[in-house]
């Protein structure tokens, strides 16, 4: 088991969130490193982060939660999404594929309905539908909500 802490991001931080977003390829929009916590060694170096991020009318989203992949299988994850959980509002959302929506079940996550979600969260389902990236085999995008 690594050993690291977890800590509120700086601007400093920033690079290394952006590179590793891009490194998972997950959604690389509404990046603001004031949102996020980072999970850092005893180095300074950042092994993985996560942000909450708001999205209007009181809507916010566990987002971006990603990790490097030498530090996977260590707790990080479990660790960044149980502190950024606990100062989250509720209801807290997140996306997901759904081969994902076990892992965040464990938290108490429940999917939504597309006819229950948010504004935003149903545009971003409809939208994610006609890209041809994701035809009928792939795995779907999932909509997950804590209460």
């Amino acid at each position: 088991m690594s050993i690291f802490n977890l800590r509120t991001a700086n601007s400093d931080d920033f690079p290394a969130i952006k590179r590793l977003i891009h490194l998972v390829q997950i959604n690389p929009t509404g990046l603001d490193w004031h949102r996020f916590v980072v999970a850092v060694d005893d180095s300074g170096r950042m092994l993985g982060c996560g942000q909450l991020k708001p999205h209007g009318r009181g809507i916010v989203e566990l987002a971006s939660i990603a990790v490097e992949p030498f530090d996977r299988n260590k707790g990080v994850v479990r660790a960044v999404i149980e502190y950024l959980i606990k100062q989250a509002p509720r209801p807290l959302y997140l996306t997901c594929l759904s081969s994902m929506g076990v892992f965040y079940e464990k938290w108490g996550f429940q999917p939504v309905a597309l006819d229950e979600m948010p504004t935003y969260f149903r545009r971003l389902v409809k939208l994610v539908k006609m890209l041809p990236s994701w035809g009928e085999d792939a795995d779907k995008l999932l909509v997950m909500k804590l209460m």
